[in-house]
């Protein structure tokens, strides 16, 4: 296992990658394009913030409502009658087991359900509005053709010469193909 397989222990281009960006984003974009991509960048922010906060809260509020229907399903299930015994065709009688303890909800599938639902809502929500973010930032760079012209053109220069950087890197031996 290489410690490439980690996110957290990879060598990244980070800054190197970055420099470059921040190359072509002054050199080869005009500042109505930055200002656009400004834009654009803060709608994708603004949109997945919203998004996680509304996903965590909406997460927490069902799991609250679960606890709660748990817990009164729980106390209906103890106070109805149950059988205490069940007698067999032969006439022998079998007393049956009291489950009611094992069913009662507990401290640690709160926390639990607090846990997973929360998180699944901050994941969602999260996750809605990185989508909602890229369209309305999409659709604020496709007001101007002109600008998107530009910032096409931009990112593919930056790409060329980022997969460029990259085999070179790979040529020379700094780089492991992460196998």
């Amino acid at each position: 296992m290489s410690s490439d397989s980690l996110a957290m222990f990879r060598k990244s281009l980070g800054d190197e990658l970055g420099s470059l960006a921040e190359q072509h984003y002054q050199h080869d974009l005009q500042s109505s394009d930055r200002a656009a991509l400004q834009t654009a960048a803060s709608r994708v922010t603004t949109h997945t913030t919203i998004g996680s906060i509304v996903g965590f809260s909406l997460g927490l509020y069902l799991s609250y409502r679960l606890r709660a229907n748990r817990t009164a399903m729980f106390n209906a299930f103890r106070t109805a009658e149950k059988p205490v015994a069940v007698q067999f065709a032969g006439g022998r009688t079998e007393t049956l087991p009291d489950l009611t303890p094992m069913l009662k909800p507990s401290t640690f599938g709160d926390i639990a359900t607090y846990t997973l639902f929360g998180l699944g809502g901050l994941f969602v929500g999260g996750e809605t509005g990185l989508l909602t973010g890229s369209l309305s930032a999409q659709s604020a760079i496709k007001r101007d053709p002109e600008a998107k012209r530009r910032i096409e053109s931009a990112f593919r220069k930056f790409r060329a010469e980022t997969l460029r950087f990259e085999a070179d890197q790979l040529e020379k031996g700094e780089r492991s193909l992460g196998l």
